[in-house]
């Protein structure tokens, strides 16, 4: 079992950004460690690990009119920070499923 980069801030983008409200940075970044701690527990199918992809980004998809009431919104910044963040979990895990696939269930 390998843990997580201890060195990588997840989605450091939208937390340096003021547009997005820290409090829901952290509901994503939420969905996101679900993800990490499955793979953390030593899991490599990918098609376990796309359907924790898959609940984490419909938990991220969820948290849209959060982000509208809070005066912002997961837009461009947020959609690649979001991905950058995703594809380096991929990769320092050894996962071989493309970001693009990793997001497929994403509505922004």
């Amino acid at each position: 079992m390998k843990a997580f980069d201890p060195n990588y801030k997840l989605l450091d983008e939208m937390y340096q950004d003021d547009y997005y409200p820290a409090f829901l940075v952290d509901k994503v970044k939420d969905e996101l460690q679900k993800v990490i701690h499955l793979l953390e527990s030593g899991e490599t199918d990918t098609e376990a690990v796309q359907e924790k992809l898959d609940e984490a980004v419909c938990g991220i998809n969820d948290l849209q009119d959060e982000f509208y009431e809070n005066d912002s919104e997961i837009e461009t910044v947020a959609r690649e920070c979001i991905a950058a963040t995703v594809a380096y979990i991929l990769e320092w895990f050894g996962i071989p499923i493309d970001t693009e696939e990793a997001i497929r269930e994403r509505d922004w």
